[in-house]
């Protein structure tokens, strides 16, 4: 993966624009910056290690003031009221407050195309389109993602039997040999940060906790390509 850019004040010339809420440290804004968008990321907390233009504020306010000024918005709202692995920890789902259905409510009123994006779980949302990280052939996570579409259509390869793949690692007292990596928790006998690095694709940030939360560039390199594929035919039958 090439060195992630500073980053920009200004917009890329000939570069679709792409707003990204809730965007952490920025691994699906890389690969939509990867596909070929102008990136831009918003999210309520610093974001130090983020690689393009950021915006601290909050997300669902700040779509709704500027996300008509964008081509396509994605969103990555907070996972924990909704997601499986939540349950069982704690920090349960029910410390947290799902932000689903506003984040929705807000990227319906921009008029523009849009993507959101949690893990596989109990999220109110379509699964439009599914992704592992066994689809992709230089990762070594599972990492399985939904993602809704608005305005949009994103092919969905083909999902790979997990057979014969195991993520290695301690678990219950017993280390596990495999192949595929555990990003996700405190890292206890899950692999070194080099190791998370390069499982999931990232290669600017160096943070656990950033890491974990994370989605692999490969996933919305897939989305962003397909996605900016549309864009231009678009505005080539609107040139005509």
């Amino acid at each position: 993966m090439p060195t992630p850019p500073t980053i920009r004040p200004a917009r890329e010339a000939n570069r679709p624009r792409l707003l990204d809420l809730f965007c952490c440290a920025g691994g699906a804004s890389m690969g939509y910056h990867l596909a070929g968008f102008d990136v831009t990321g918003i999210d309520i907390n610093p974001q130090p290690n983020y690689p393009f233009t950021f915006h601290q504020g909050d997300a669902i306010t700040f779509v709704r003031e500027h996300g008509r000024s964008y081509d396509v918005v994605n969103a990555c709202p907070p996972c924990q009221a909704d997601c499986t692995l939540s349950a069982g920890t704690n920090q349960g789902r029910g410390d947290h407050r799902s932000l689903m259905a506003e984040t929705r409510a807000a990227l319906l009123s921009t008029g523009r195309p849009w993507i959101i994006e949690n893990p596989v779980g109990r999220a109110p949302m379509r699964r439009d389109l599914l992704l592992c990280g066994l689809m992709f052939s230089d990762l070594k996570v599972f990492r399985h993602r939904q993602f809704e579409l608005h305005g949009l259509t994103v092919p969905q390869p083909a999902h790979p039997g997990h057979a014969g793949h195991r993520v290695r690692g301690w678990r219950h007292g017993r280390y596990y040999d495999g192949d595929m990596v555990a990003v996700y928790g405190d890292g206890g006998g899950k692999g070194s940060i080099t190791e998370w690095q390069s499982a999931m694709g990232i290669d600017w940030t160096d943070s656990r906790r950033e890491l974990a939360e994370a989605i692999p560039p490969a996933y919305t390199h897939h989305i962003g390509r397909a996605v900016l594929t549309a864009l231009r035919s678009t505005r080539t039958e609107q040139a005509a």
